[in-house]
């Protein structure tokens, strides 16, 4: 039986770039180099309907590569397509599943039965799709991507131009995929009490006029990295219902390492500091800091 891993998590929450990237490492030593032999499409549609040559474009290919941008996984096949799955808020990767699940959505067989793949979606807010491999970066959920975490075009210099002239809230900015992609409400609360830096304060204000890289910028950068690191290597955090790819309980850890998210009413664990975490709303999100220690 597949083991579930929870968290303290609510399930409204959707994977993030670390989620997707830990989806990713756990699908790579099972599913590269292997041929489709069989696809099963319970149903004509998830939060999008199917392409209507998905089938087609998946039977007897070989997965050559597991890719991601952003939160997308990107399947990259030796027909040249580029198979794309998005886990909206609910929806796992399971490897070698019966797949007979009231939610098992979508079922594939490789290697004429050797191995399975079973994506299953309590909620149905994930989506696929299909297209050529050449067009992936003119793709329209991929082309206005901006840079992500720990990449080399994600640098100081780049986060500081997103940011320059922008009115709204710094954390509202730094949810905008266009100024970093893979970032997500959990993690943006993390990196902003990390770098001292409060929620209500305007983007434009952290990045200021001048055109040096003053020390918030430099500071919001390193944290950026390192929070997203940092939940990469505990497998995440925000799938509560989440079992890993082959039923080993490996993956959701980093909400033990949080220091304002979910922690309305507690005390802030940064050092010296004698506030206590606040929660507001901003664009209809929950928003956790310090008003104390974040400026």
């Amino acid at each position: 039986m597949d083991n579930i891993i929870t968290s303290n998590i609510p399930p409204r929450y959707m994977p993030e770039m670390p989620e997707v990237e830990t989806v990713r490492r756990g699908l790579i030593p099972h599913l590269t180099g292997r041929r489709i032999s069989f696809v099963d499409l319970r149903r004509p549609d998830l939060r999008f309907p199917f392409p209507d040559d998905f089938e087609e474009g998946l039977m007897d290919s070989t997965v050559e590569a597991i890719g991601r941008r952003s939160k997308y996984l990107l399947f990259r096949l030796d027909n040249q397509m580029t198979w794309l799955s998005h886990l909206g808020m609910t929806g796992i990767w399971t490897i070698n599943a019966d797949g007979e699940g009231k939610h098992d959505h979508v079922h594939i067989e490789f290697d004429d039965g050797q191995l399975t793949a079973t994506y299953t979606d309590h909620r149905r807010f994930g989506f696929m799709d299909l297209f050529t491999t050449d067009s992936e970066n003119q793709h329209k959920l991929l082309a206005d991507l901006g840079p992500e975490p720990l990449s080399n075009e994600f640098t100081p210099e780049a986060l500081k131009t997103g940011l320059h002239n922008r009115r709204s809230p710094i954390k509202t900015a730094l949810l905008d995929q266009r100024i970093i992609s893979g970032l997500g409400n959990i993690y943006v609360s993390e990196i902003l009490h990390r770098s001292g830096i409060s929620p209500l304060r305007s983007a434009a204000d952290v990045a200021g006029k001048s055109t040096r890289i003053n020390s918030k910028i430099g500071l919001m950068f390193e944290q950026t990295n390192e929070v997203i690191s940092e939940a990469i290597d505990a497998g995440g955090s925000t799938i509560s219902d989440f079992r890993g790819v082959s039923g080993k309980e490996d993956l959701g850890y980093f909400p033990h390492q949080f220091t304002v998210f979910n922690r309305e009413s507690e005390p802030c664990n940064r050092e010296g500091c004698i506030g206590t975490v606040r929660r507001i709303v901003q664009s209809g999100r929950s928003t956790f800091y310090c008003p104390k220690c974040q400026r």
